[in-house]
């Protein structure tokens, strides 16, 4: 961390089919090896077949999806006298969107499919609708969490 000036904050431009720079965030996490026009043309692929598959436009799915799934608090490991306690931390609101969109493409491509467009379109709608393996990632986190309350002391 510099000690005299705090860097300025880059907002990523918004993207162009629905001018929300939360969605540009996703598909820059969904990128594998720099094809980011893959990554756009697999997550407008998947919100298009969300599209029949709910009553609310599909923006508001994913947003709902991502708003389900990111994390109010995390365990950190920190050691002290020798031992390792795994301390509860409250997260910050862009970081837990960070975390519960890399959650969300993790578990869309551990699912079983065809191709990563269903994958990723049933991973938004399983957490949209609060089933899914992404939020039972995100009860384990809180789980832990509120087990090793009695180390939030140790947090500095």
């Amino acid at each position: 961390m510099p000690r005299r000036y705090k860097p300025i904050k880059r907002v990523p431009t918004p993207d162009p089919v629905y001018n929300n720079t939360s969605v540009s965030k996703f598909i820059n996490r969904l990128m594998l090896k720099g094809k980011k026009s893959v990554s756009e043309r697999v997550f407008y692929g998947a919100l298009e077949k969300l599209e029949g598959k709910a009553d609310d436009p599909p923006l508001e799915i994913f947003l709902k999806a991502l708003s389900k799934a990111k994390p109010l608090v995390r365990v950190k490991a920190r050691r002290v006298g020798g031992s390792t306690y795994q301390v509860p931390i409250e997260v910050r609101e862009e970081e837990g969107v960070a975390i519960g969109s890399r959650w969300l493409i993790e578990h869309a491509r551990k699912r079983n499919g065809r191709s990563m467009i269903d994958k990723l379109s049933n991973e938004f709608l399983d957490t949209y609708n609060g089933t899914g393996s992404t939020l039972k990632k995100r009860e384990d986190v809180h789980r832990m969490a509120e087990a090793n309350k009695a180390f939030a002391h140790y947090r500095f």
